[in-house]
């Protein structure tokens, strides 16, 4: 009779646990399809993050630069913002597709 007893515990103990683990990896608000698109998703904005901390980097030495120079501010503002002096003409080089050949 004790035995019966201990192997229907065990059994009740591990049926718990099996259907504990069952609803954890399938139909808990955290399941585990959850946790690996999380995942992918977090190492796609890590990847995003040093792109961009790349970029601010390239703006602020830019940046630098043109600030300690007159000449290169001029420079900077005729290339990147197409302005010029008054009584000026540009002209802007385009391709087929209507997009600066010099960028």
């Amino acid at each position: 009779m004790l035995n019966r007893l201990l192997r229907f515990v065990r059994n009740f103990y591990v049926a718990t646990g099996l259907g504990l683990l069952v609803w954890m990896t399938f139909f808990d608000a955290n399941d585990l399809p959850t946790q690996i698109r999380n995942w992918w998703q977090l190492r796609k904005l890590d990847g995003d993050a040093a792109y961009y901390q790349e970029k601010i980097k390239a703006v602020q030495t830019e940046r630098r630069e043109v600030l300690g120079n007159d000449r290169l501010r001029e420079k900077f503002a005729r290339e990147k913002y197409l302005m010029k002096k008054p009584g000026e003409d540009v002209f802007v080089i385009v391709d087929e597709q209507n997009e600066q050949l010099e960028k």
